[in-house]
């Protein structure tokens, strides 16, 4: 949330710490994530990685050393020069390593695609591993994973209008995930 000079502040969980050579402060390396959630988010929301609100991931996990201001700010930036994405759920395949998790594909969409890029580009001078998945995969495929009961349908409208940048703290820890920043694209004419 920004404070009142516009500058964006969060609290970073001090879960896991860089080592002693990454960088001459020793920032704690955080796992963060940027998300367009299907229905708009707070700062400050929290919840379980069972209780995932229904999004499609925009930018995998990432490890990094830096203030969760500073990319919230690089965040920002890409979000304020995109206007809200218009979409449509496609049919439903199986991600994850052992492919065993449901999810609802988006169809082809340019303006998430570019949206992407731009986020890729503006994070990873933030990435303690520019190498990783979230900065070097040239699969996108933007997907909504079902979620308990929660998903969206084949041939579903979407209208995509926040983007949030989400702690992924261990699965251990009774926070769950925490919205750490939110930013609105532009509104459409």
């Amino acid at each position: 949330m920004p404070d009142r000079a516009g500058r964006w502040s969060a609290r970073i969980p001090r879960h896991r710490r860089a080592p002693a050579n990454f960088n001459s402060e020793n920032r704690p390396l955080t796992r963060l994530v940027i998300v367009l959630p299907l229905v708009p988010l707070r700062t400050g929301d929290s919840f379980a990685v069972s209780d995932w609100p229904l999004h499609i991931t925009v930018l995998p996990p990432f490890a990094t050393a830096a203030p969760a201001s500073e990319i919230a700010e690089a965040m920002s930036a890409v979000a304020h020069a995109v206007p809200a994405i218009a979409g449509t759920a496609g049919p439903d395949a199986m991600f994850g390593r052992r492919h065993n998790v449901l999810v609802t594909l988006v169809e082809e969409n340019e303006p998430l695609n570019a949206m992407h890029r731009a986020l890729v580009a503006a994070v990873r001078p933030f990435a303690a591993a520019p190498d990783e998945r979230a900065f070097t995969g040239s699969g996108f495929r933007p997907h909504i994973t079902i979620k308990n009961s929660s998903r969206a349908h084949d041939g579903d409208r979407l209208v995509l209008t926040q983007i949030s940048l989400v702690d992924m703290a261990p699965r251990a820890a009774s926070s769950g995930r925490t919205v750490l920043a939110t930013a609105a694209l532009r509104p459409t004419p």
